[in-house]
């Protein structure tokens, strides 16, 4: 007698998993289940050493395992000073592009004036890099697209 296997769809696996890296200002994940794509979830605000520090230790990470999309999950994010910005311009969004990031999901910060000032480096760093950039509402829309 043949023994009947019944076959249960599984649910997808959720996205979220301990964070490769840990501040108490910034979680940042490596995901490998679909594709390889980083995920910084900004907490609060960190001042420009810590800033610079933690972003620079997701981009390493990006790097070793040649990650196919980021999202930059800004939503708890702080007041970012414009010079740290043109640094993330120059310092990781060029860096990326050269590495061959496919796409970046931006999810804008909850303070207006800090969105506005994001918002514009982002604007004016998309004539210098060759993935696609796309603004996110929801953190899901942003997971499932990265990998599309």
């Amino acid at each position: 007698m043949r023994a009947l296997h019944v076959w249960f769809h599984q649910p997808r696996r959720p996205y979220r998993m301990q964070p490769a890296l840990s501040f108490p200002y910034l979680n940042i994940y490596l995901h490998t289940t679909v594709c390889p794509i980083i995920e910084l979830q900004w907490l609060s605000f960190a001042n420009s050493t810590g800033f610079r520090q933690s972003v620079s230790q997701g981009l390493q990470l990006a790097l070793e395992h040649r990650v196919q999309g980021w999202i930059a999950d800004d939503r708890l994010l702080g007041p970012v000073r414009p010079k740290d910005l043109d640094w993330v311009h120059r310092t990781v969004l060029l860096p990326l592009s050269r590495m061959g990031l496919r796409r970046f999901a931006l999810l804008a910060s909850d303070d207006p004036l800090n969105r506005l000032t994001i918002d514009r480096m982002y604007e004016q760093a998309e004539t210098d890099i060759a993935f696609e950039l796309r603004r996110f509402d929801d953190i899901e829309e942003a997971r499932r697209w990265i990998c599309e």
